[in-house]
Formats: C-alpha cells, sequence, structure tokens
C-alpha cells in the first residue's frame, strides 16, 4: 500500500514537473516586445561583426572580443527575462540598451 501511494506521488509530481516545463517552454518561444527589440540589435551587432571580419576592417581578436561582449549582454537579457516569467521590464531594457550602445560605439570605432 505505501509503495502504490509512493508511485502515485511521484507520478503526480513528475506530471506536474512536466506540465510546468512546458509553460516555460511556452513563455520562452513567444517574443516579448522588449526581449525582441533586444535581441534584434544583437544580431545586427552580430552581423556588423562579421562584415567587419569579412573585409578585414577587423582583426579575429577585436571580433572575438566584441563577440563576447555581445555574448554576456545575451546571457544577461536570458537570465533578467527567467526571473521575470519570460520577458524584461522597461529598465531592464534600457540598461540593455546602454550596453548594446557601448558595443556598437566599439564596433564603429574598430572598423574605422
Amino acid at each position: 500500500m505505501k509503495a502504490s501511494i509512493l508511485k502515485a506521488t511521484l507520478l503526480a509530481l513528475a506530471m506536474a514537473g512536466a506540465a510546468q516545463a512546458q509553460g516555460r517552454a511556452k513563455e520562452w518561444k513567444e517574443d516579448h516586445p522588449r526581449r525582441a527589440e533586444v535581441n534584434k540589435r544583437l544580431e545586427n551587432q552580430n552581423d556588423r561583426i562579421k562584415e567587419g571580419r569579412e573585409n578585414g576592417t577587423l582583426t579575429k581578436g577585436q571580433a572575438e572580443q566584441l563577440h563576447a561582449e555581445d555574448h554576456a549582454i545575451r546571457q544577461q537579457e536570458r537570465a533578467e527575462a527567467a526571473t521575470q516569467g519570460g520577458h524584461i521590464t522597461k529598465a531592464q531594457q534600457r540598461q540593455l540598451n546602454r550596453e548594446e550602445n557601448k558595443v556598437s560605439n566599439q564596433i564603429y570605432e574598430e572598423k574605422h
């Protein structure tokens, strides 16, 4: 009897965990406008870095450094979204944009 209660409890917990994971996955699939704007900027900067590498205006080391800075911003955006139910606040968006502006200026300076 105890074994069947234990099995039923474990099954219920597993089902609840699966449902919760599906809910989180759904949140991450839907693009929140502030997240989409931040991530679009990161994509554009990635393209600018690749272009600089291809046309020789950025060295391999410069490109790697710039990519690393953009990657850190993306990780920060994801971490903040994870604590906010899949979105970021306006204040977080402003902060991320300021960080992106710094990297954008670095890309420009290093390419010219």
